[in-house]
Parts: C-alpha cells; structure tokens; sequence
C-alpha cells in the first residue's frame, strides 16, 4: 500500500501552572482597550504540517513524535492534535 497525504493540526499551549507573560502582556493591553470581561489569556503556538503516511494511524505517531521531539516542551507545554487526510 503506498503513502497517503495527511494535514495535521496542532496547537501547544503552556500548561496551567507555568508563568505565561505573554498572555498576561496581552491581557492588559485588551483590557486598556476596552474589553474589560477578559478574565485571563493563555498564549501558544500553532502548526499546520503536511505528511505522507501509510495510513491516519501512522500519521499520529508521527505527529506525537514531532510534537514530543521539536514542536513542544512537555515539561512546560501541553499540545493536542488532529490528523485527517488531505485532498492536495
């Protein structure tokens, strides 16, 4: 069976516990402009990653392994995924 595209979708954010300056930076300039109801703001990262694989769970292992290896630091970050098979 030959390859198959896959796009993937992920989002790495900082986990709950970890100072995110960023997003209280953010927070305070949302607030002075007017948008008093933001309670807090978390800041992340996100990709888009086209891949060939043999099939959709292939795929997610690959992508975890990006994500464990390069994509995210798992002792600060937590980071979720989506795979689904691409048209291009």
């Amino acid at each position: 069976m030959g390859h198959m595209k896959f796009q993937a979708k992920i989002h790495v954010i900082l986990k709950p516990t970890v100072n995110d300056p960023q997003g209280l930076t953010i927070k305070g300039g949302l607030q002075q402009l007017g948008f008093q109801g933001v309670e807090s703001v978390r800041s992340g990262k996100y990709f888009e990653i086209s891949i060939q694989a043999e099939d959709e769970s292939d795929a997610k292992v690959l992508v975890d392994g990006m994500c464990e290896k390069l994509l995210a630091n798992p002792v600060i970050e937590n980071y979720e995924f989506t795979v689904s098979k691409s048209n291009s």
